[in-house]
């Protein structure tokens, strides 16, 4: 149910609850086309500034109930600590003034940028990037960061090359064996950092493999049952920063967070059709019923008619959420979840696999399994079976129907080991990885 969650998370100014009974928008913004360097960072800096002070003058004007913005790095500002720390603080500051005179509750999540993917094979464990990284968390929570949030990749540098080819064996090695192990790393650091600086360890996204699979299906490159088998996968991979240390709230384009709020309560943040700035999609109604914050994706500073991007999304978040807050405030909040499903979950398998009947299955999968190549393989199953079912209701075209019954083929030779997977497949992926970067 969006605004619901069992766990809440309390954050930021005015103690903000998320997951409490209400949704709040999360606005990302980010910078348009520009070189980022040491002649143009104060200018970059004024941008900044200046999205955010518009950004906060609607959301004062419309009387939002409360706020998150989602300071979300270009690389260079992970690259440069001091400089994504300058943002960071300034970016706050605003806010406490915006806080000091409306009274309404906000938050700034920080989401650091993984920077160690700027070369291929990565060094995850031991590069020069991952200490850069470490110091832009710290950096940034001292300079009031609410909550720390990243895009990790690892395992990308396997699957990127097997989803274009349609492999789901490498996809499940690159990240629910691979990408798992990286994260469980990656989130013992951050949630340490969390804890050290008093603030919250959010979560992440297996953007990079769930939404890379739902672009490249919309584009036609991949089959679309094939991308919606991946996006029920990508949950063990994801479900890994909540087992080492995270609290929530999720990353807006973790659309795989349904599964993990059903599993673990945890508060989630989603996006939609208002992110359709950022990317198109065909699950732009259905995610809007589980969130508890609703956000745009990522839109670019630039004038539109009404004003510049940002401060438009604002608007239009928090009109959304304004209905979803009534349809609780109402105690009508299940007929408008159920309208909100009912009119995406049919109308492609992506959509599917985020209606309830699916999610709570493939939520059940992740509790009942043990370690994420397990969880993984039993919500791809899953997964597929499901579609399987609703087939003919999915009106699923006879290239899909090939695709699935390849898909369950493939699902159905895999190991129930770990190991044993391990062993089958890595001879065709060593040289795409470091093995030592992942421990093994």
């Amino acid at each position: 149910m969006f605004g619901k969650c069992t766990k809440p998370v309390t954050c930021g100014l005015g103690g903000l609850k998320l997951g409490n009974g209400a949704v709040f928008p999360e606005v990302n913004y980010t910078l348009p086309a520009v070189t980022i360097g040491p002649d143009t960072i104060e200018w970059v800096c004024a941008q900044y500034r200046r999205m955010v002070g518009a950004i906060l003058g609607r959301a004062a004007d419309l009387k939002v109930p409360g706020l998150v913005l989602e300071f979300e790095h270009p690389f260079e500002l992970t690259m440069r600590p001091e400089w994504g720390a300058k943002v960071t603080a300034e970016t706050k500051e605003l806010m406490r003034e915006f806080h000091g005179r409306s009274g309404i509750p906000c938050a700034l999540r920080v989401t650091i940028a993984d920077i160690r993917d700027k070369t291929r094979p990565p060094r995850m464990r031991t590069g020069e990037e991952l200490v850069r990284m470490k110091e832009a968390f710290h950096a940034c929570a001292k300079a009031g960061g609410d909550i720390l949030s990243i895009e990790s990749t690892g395992g990308k540098e396997v699957s990127d090359e097997a989803l274009m080819g349609g492999d789901l064996r490498g996809v499940l090695f690159g990240m629910c064996v691979l990408g798992s192990r990286d994260m469980a790393f990656l989130w013992d650091a951050i949630s340490g950092i969390a804890l050290e600086t008093g603030t919250v360890s959010g979560g992440d996204s297996a953007c990079g493999f769930g939404n890379t699979a739902m672009r490249l299906a919309d584009m036609n490159y991949i089959s679309r049952v094939f991308a919606a088998v991946v996006r029920a996968m990508s949950a063990a991979r994801s479900l890994v920063a909540y087992d080492h240390g995270a609290v929530g709230p999720s990353k807006d384009c973790a659309y795989e967070g349904v599964y993990l709020k059903a599993l673990r309560g945890i508060p989630i943040a989603l996006e939609g059709k208002s992110a359709a700035c950022a990317h198109f999609s065909h699950i732009g109604n259905i995610s809007q019923a589980y969130g508890d914050l609703w956000s745009n994706e990522s839109v670019q500073d630039v004038k539109l008619l009404a004003g510049y991007a940002p401060e438009v999304f604002a608007e239009v978040l928090i009109y959304d959420c304004r209905l979803m807050n009534e349809a609780l405030r109402r105690g009508e909040e299940e007929r408008l979840r159920d309208w909100l499903v009912a009119s995406d979950a049919l109308g492609d398998p992506q959509a599917y696999v985020l209606s309830p009947e699916v999610i709570t299955a493939v939520a059940a999968d992740l509790g009942r399994e043990k370690g994420p190549y397990r969880q993984g393989l039993a919500a791809a199953r899953t997964a597929a079976a499901m579609i399987a079912a609703a087939a003919d209701r999915l009106a699923l075209s006879p290239r899909e129907m090939e695709w699935l019954d390849r898909i369950r083929k493939q699902l159905d030779g895999l190991p129930g080991s770990e190991e044993e997977f391990i062993a089958a497949v890595l001879p065709g992926h060593e040289a795409q990885f470091l093995k030592t970067e992942y421990g093994l």
